[in-house]
């Protein structure tokens, strides 16, 4: 099967906003009280943000360097996060409602910029029209098939307990399914055809709407490829270059063949990345309360780091690695910040490999500012518009990273190859034409010269690439490697690397 995935995605640079806590706009009336902007975030509290206040900060955006935005959901639902939908055809009034999601989509795309929203079709929320249908008629609803209930509910011998007393957790019988087991999430039969055809209807409309793609939220719930493939081919024959991006933690090629998603949210890539340049940083107290982190991050040093590299880049089609969504944070994670011990160096190197390996970088709304929080709902907390808060030395090296990858084709549509590696520093080469960049990396605590490889030079000299706010890290930058650059002889070069530092250096043969 042919691998087919959106052009548009290579040039992309995404950031992920989670609606309620980015930007509030005065022109979206709220209903009554709220959680303070500015307090920590709590499981329930609403913050107020909508997506007039998106729409009202895409200059910001533009100027870090975005031009895709991807949104947690922003459907009908009594939650924060909005993954317990109750009306899948309308945008939330709490966040402006279609008419601020129209705006938000005219404004963004006026300015060349993407729009992907978040798609969670293997459950509900309580307040989902079919399921209170049930709730009120019990077996006797027609709608009795859209989820999975017990036979004795079927069979009229008992009611469903959405509401349960006490915790969730105890195993009582809710007498439906539930995402694991959580009352307020009834799971979908998606292989009832009524239901089937709900969903893909769903997916329909908001790309004739207007929207570029969609996230699509536990797709590996839907044990089912035949609904996958469906969804691929009705959202294609609509948008031929709608972004199809699945949240699965795993490696997974068999999802990646050309038949359902373009892409997946890169955790692996992630968890390598944070083990690497983590170091002694690394808070494991924060990693081991992470469902996944606890398992899969691990500390790495420069060769181990390449080799786990080189097998999540040799994993999937290079079409497929192109496109795929390179994250350091998300909604479902503890921020990177928080996850490196509050090391700025280190962020500053796990954000240097984001934004230079291939696939499209998702920079978490506030990372770029120094944001920090734990697990959820940590993570979630409000942006900071004081700019007083902020760290803008992050803020200027994030841009300048970003700009330097919409400047240089070889960041965005090169081949990627690791040319050195040992102790504690890794380096590899993006290469499109007679276009080469060397990005070296070293977490380590001691000064260290990696040699290069690179081939096919007998001749020339390694030429740094300057970023802006990377004084404050890498002020350490030796003076071999200014000015002039580093000589290349032979094939090979010696680059000196300063403790906690990275480098960008483009090859110039002579």
């Amino acid at each position: 099967m042919s691998i087919d995935t959106p052009a548009w995605v290579r040039d992309a640079v995404f950031y992920q906003i989670f609606p309620d806590r980015f930007a509030s706009s005065e022109r979206v009336p709220k209903p009554g009280p709220l959680e303070p902007w500015d307090t920590p975030p709590t499981t329930y509290g609403f913050k107020g943000g909508d997506l007039l206040g998106i729409a009202e900060h895409l200059d910001y955006l533009a100027d870090v360097g975005v031009n895709a935005i991807y949104m947690t959901p922003v459907f009908q639902s009594a939650s924060n996060h909005r993954y317990h939908t109750y009306d899948y055809f309308k945008v939330d009034p709490l966040l402006g409602g279609d008419e601020a999601l129209r705006e938000l989509l005219d404004r963004a795309h006026g300015r060349g910029m993407r729009v992907v929203l978040d798609g969670v079709f293997n459950h509900t929320g309580r307040g989902f029209w079919p399921f209170h249908h049930i709730l009120e008629n019990g077996a006797d609803s027609p709608y009795r098939d859209w989820f999975h209930l017990d036979g004795d509910v079927l069979a009229g011998h008992r009611e469903l307990t959405p509401y349960p007393p006490g915790d969730a957790s105890t195993g009582r019988s809710l007498g439906y399914q539930a995402w694991w087991g959580l009352p307020a999430l009834p799971k979908l039969n998606t292989s009832h055809p009524p239901v089937r055809e709900y969903l893909l209807s769903v997916a329909e409309h908001w790309l004739r709407f207007g929207i570029d793609g969609w996230r699509l939220d536990v797709p590996m719930e839907i044990d089912d490829a035949a609904f996958w493939q469906a969804f691929r081919q009705r959202c294609r024959a609509i948008r031929p270059d709608a972004y199809l991006v699945g949240e699965i933690w795993d490696v997974a090629p068999e999802w990646l063949r050309g038949d359902r998603f373009d892409a997946l949210m890169d955790y692996p890539l992630a968890e390598a990345i944070l083990g690497y340049v983590g170091g002694p940083s690394l808070d494991w107290g924060i990693v081991r309360g992470h469902l996944e982190y606890r398992d899969h991050i691990r500390p790495l040093d420069g060769p181990g780091f390449a080799e786990r590299l080189l097998e999540l880049l040799g994993i999937y089609d290079p079409d497929v690695v192109a496109v795929q969504l390179n994250l350091i944070s998300s909604h479902d994670a503890p921020r990177a910040q928080t996850v490196l011990g509050g090391d700025g160096a280190a962020l500053r190197l796990a954000t240097l490999l984001q934004a230079t390996l291939p696939g499209a970088p998702c920079i978490y709304y506030g990372d770029e500012i120094g944001l920090t929080g734990g697990n959820d709902p940590a993570n979630r907390g409000a942006f900071p518009w004081d700019e007083s808060r902020w760290d803008r030395d992050l803020r200027a090296f994030v841009r300048s990273l970003l700009r330097l990858r919409s400047a240089t084709p070889a960041l965005r549509h090169g081949s990627t190859t690791a040319v050195a590696a040992s102790g504690s520093a890794m380096a590899f080469e993006r290469r499109l034409g007679e276009e080469r960049l060397i990005v070296a990396v070293h977490p380590g605590s001691d000064p260290m010269t990696l040699e290069i490889a690179l081939p096919g030079v007998d001749a020339g000299r390694l030429e740094p690439v300057e970023l802006e706010g990377a004084e404050t890290w890498s002020a350490a930058a030796d003076e071999a490697s200014r000015g002039a650059g580093i000589r290349i002889e032979n094939g090979r070069a010696r680059l000196d690397l300063a403790p906690r530092t990275g480098r960008v250096a483009r090859v110039r043969s002579t």
